[in-house]
C-alpha cells in the first residue's frame, strides 16, 4: 500500500517576507504565499491591544471615579498586592452578548479584573470589579472570569479578595433564562467556607448579586461615604414599595456597620480598606489545611502589664474600656476589631500574644454592663466559626453579669440567639484560654467559655465573681421576705450584710478551692499566663463523634 505521506517538503530558507515556499509531493506540488506579520509584529500588535485594555473605561471615566474619591480598579490592585507580583488573567476577555442592546459596546476585560498575586510573600487570588466599564456590572463574561478564579482558589488553597465597585447584575445581558446560570457563586461560596479566607471589600456600590458576595464572605469592610449595598437599588425600591430612599440611607456604612451588622469594619477611603485586607490576612493561614503563620515580636512574652491594676477597678459595678485591658496584654498592643461599631457590648477582633496569631471575645462594661443581648450573641458565634475553622486559639476576657432579660429580648430570640453562641463556642476545638477578671454570671459564664465548655485554661483575677447570678439579685431573691420583714430602718444594713456574705461564696478562691478553676492570679501576670497556656495548647487534639454536620439554631 503506496504511503500518502509527504516524500519532499522542500526548504522554507531565512529569506524575506512573502518569499514563495515549493512543497513537493508524490503527483501533486502546492505553492503558497505567506504575506502577514512576522513574530515580532505579532508582538507589538499584542502589547497595544493588552494596554488598549489595561485603559479600562478610557480617560473620561477614570477621571469620575477620581472625582468620587475612588481609586480605580488597577490602582487598588497596585496597593493589595506586593510589588510586582500581580499575575492577571482574562485581560483580553470581552462581553460575547449577542443582545441588541450591546451592540457596538466595548467592554475591556469585561469589568472585572482577576488573577493571582502576592500579599505579605504569599499568594492570594482577587476578583476586582471596574466601575469604568459599564458600572462594574456582572455580565457572562464576567462571571466566567470570576468563576475561574473562584476554582483556582479552591484548588489551589489560597484566600480570595473580592473589590466589589459593581452595580449587580448586567440587565442588558441578564434578563431572561441566562440569569439562572448566575447561582454558582453563591453556591461556590458556601463550598470555600471555612477552607479559604474570603474577603469582600466595599469599595463602591453592591446591588443585588453583589450584595450576597459579602453576606456569605468572612471579612467586610466598607468604605466610608463610596460603598453601599442593597437587595435592590432606590430605583427597584421605589417601583416595588414606594419607598423614596437614597442608596447610602438603604445600605450605607453606618447602615451596614453600625446597624445590621452585615458589615465588618467603617473605613476612611480606598487606601485604608486595602491596607485593613492586608493586616486582617496577616492573622489567617493560607487555608484550612495550614496553621496562622507566626510572626516574630520584640515585645517580651513576660512583660508585667502592671497597668491593669489602674484600668480595672475592684468594685463590680464600676465600668471601664475592656479595650484598654486588650491592648495591655497584646503584642506591642494591637488590635484589629471586628465588627466594632455593632453590639458594642462585645468586642472581637484579632491580635498577638508571643508571636502568636489570637482571636478575642471580651466582655465591654462601657455598654449594657457588659451584658450580652441577641447581636451580642451573632457577633460572637460568628467570630468564634470563623476563628475555629482556620485554627485561630481563642482568648475570652469575662466580666459578664449575664444575658438582658425582659419580655423585649424574649420577643427577640434571646434563646435562640444565645444558643447559636452556646454552640459556637462548645463546638469550637481550637486552644482555648479564659480569663475571669470580674463578674462571671450565670448564662454569661457558660458562653464566656467557662469550666464546662473546655479551656485549655481558665483563671481569674482577685476580683472575679462566679455565680448564677450576682450577691446584690441573690440577696433579692432568696432574701427577700427576711428583709421586707425587718424595720425599714434596718433593712439597708441587713441587706448589705448579706450581700457581703453572697460576695465571699462566689469569690475566686472558693471556685480555686474546689478546682473549678486553674488558678487565682495577679493580673500583671495576665499576658505571661495567656502566653504560655498558648503555647502548651499548640498541639491540642480534641475528638469529636462524627456527624455531617451539627443543626444550627439559627
Amino acid at each position: 500500500m503506496r504511503s500518502e505521506a509527504p516524500e519532499d517538503f522542500g526548504s522554507a530558507g531565512d529569506g524575506p517576507q512573502g518569499k514563495v515556499v515549493h512543497v513537493t509531493q508524490e503527483r501533486t506540488q502546492v505553492t503558497y504565499s505567506y504575506e502577514g506579520p512576522d513574530l515580532q509584529q505579532h508582538v507589538a500588535d499584542l502589547d497595544e491591544k493588552k494596554e488598549q485594555y489595561r485603559q479600562m473605561g478610557g480617560a473620561e471615566r477614570i477621571r469620575r471615579q477620581h472625582d468620587q474619591a475612588k481609586l480605580t480598579v488597577r490602582e487598588r490592585l497596585g496597593l493589595l498586592f506586593d510589588d510586582g507580583t500581580f499575575e492577571e488573567r482574562g485581560l483580553l476577555a470581552h462581553h460575547q452578548s449577542q443582545s441588541p442592546s450591546m451592540q457596538g459596546k466595548f467592554t475591556p476585560a469585561d469589568g472585572v479584573v482577576t488573577g493571582i498575586g502576592r500579599v505579605d510573600g504569599r499568594n492570594a487570588a482577587v476578583i476586582a470589579y471596574d466601575f469604568t466599564v459599564m458600572a462594574g456590572s456582572m455580565g457572562m463574561v464576567t462571571e466566567i472570569k470570576a468563576t475561574r478564579m473562584r476554582e483556582l482558589a479552591l484548588r489551589e488553597r489560597i484566600p480570595l479578595v473580592w473589590l466589589i465597585d459593581s452595580a449587580g447584575a448586567r440587565i442588558q445581558e441578564a434578563t431572561g433564562s441566562m440569569f439562572a446560570r448566575t447561582g454558582d457563586l453563591f453556591r461556590e461560596q458556601v463550598i470555600m467556607s471555612g477552607v479559604v479566607p474570603q474577603v469582600a471589600a466595599m469599595m463602591g456600590p453592591g446591588a443585588a448579586g453583589t450584595a450576597y458576595i459579602p453576606g456569605l464572605a468572612d471579612f467586610v469592610p466598607m468604605v466610608k461615604g463610596n460603598s453601599n449595598m442593597a437587595l435592590a437599588g432606590p430605583h427597584l425600591v421605589k417601583a416595588a414599595v414606594g419607598e423614596e430612599v437614597t442608596a447610602e440611607e438603604m445600605g450605607g456604612s453606618k447602615v451596614h456597620c453600625k446597624i445590621s451588622g452585615v458589615a465588618d469594619l467603617e473605613v476612611p477611603d480606598d487606601a485604608a480598606c486595602i491596607d485593613a485586607i492586608r493586616k486582617y490576612l496577616s492573622y489567617f493561614p493560607s487555608s484550612n489545611l495550614a496553621q496562622p503563620p507566626l510572626v516574630e515580636s520584640g515585645d517580651p512574652v513576660d512583660r508585667k502589664a502592671s497597668e491593669l491594676l489602674d484600668i480595672v477597678p475592684a468594685n463590680p459595678r464600676q465600668a471601664y474600656d475592656i479595650h484598654k485591658v486588650i491592648t495591655a496584654i497584646t503584642d506591642d498592643g494591637d488590635f484589629f476589631p471586628m465588627k466594632p461599631e455593632w453590639a458594642r457590648n462585645l468586642v472581637t477582633g484579632f491580635a498577638r500574644i508571643g508571636g502568636r496569631a489570637v482571636g478575642i471575645v471580651a466582655n465591654q462594661p462601657k455598654f449594657l454592663g457588659g451584658a450580652l443581648d441577641v447581636n451580642a450573641a451573632d457577633k460572637a458565634a460568628r467570630f468564634v466559626w470563623l476563628c475555629d475553622a482556620f485554627h485561630i486559639p481563642l482568648v475570652f476576657l469575662m466580666d459578664c453579669p449575664g444575658f438582658l432579660v425582659g419580655s423585649a429580648v424574649e420577643k427577640q430570640g434571646i434563646i435562640r440567639h444565645g444558643a447559636k453562641m452556646l454552640f459556637a463556642v462548645s463546638e469550637a476545638t481550637v486552644p482555648k484560654v479564659t480569663v475571669v477578671l470580674r463578674k462571671g454570671y450565670g448564662a454569661g459564664y457558660y458562653v464566656m467559655n467557662g469550666r464546662a465548655f473546655e479551656p485549655d485554661l481558665i483563671v481569674g483575677w482577685p476580683t472575679a465573681e462566679i455565680s448564677v447570678m450576682g450577691p446584690e439579685g441573690a440577696v433579692n431573691i432568696i432574701f427577700r421576705k427576711q428583709i421586707e420583714a425587718m424595720a425599714e430602718e434596718e433593712q439597708a444594713e441587713a441587706r448589705n450584710n448579706m450581700v457581703a456574705m453572697i460576695r465571699e461564696q462566689i469569690s475566686p478562691y472558693v471556685a480555686a478551692g474546689w478546682a473549678f478553676i486553674d488558678d487565682v492570679i495577679d493580673p500583671a501576670d495576665t499576658r505571661r499566663v495567656v502566653a504560655r497556656a498558648l503555647d502548651s495548647a499548640a498541639s491540642k487534639k480534641t475528638e469529636r463523634p462524627w456527624r455531617k454536620h451539627g443543626v444550627l439554631p439559627v
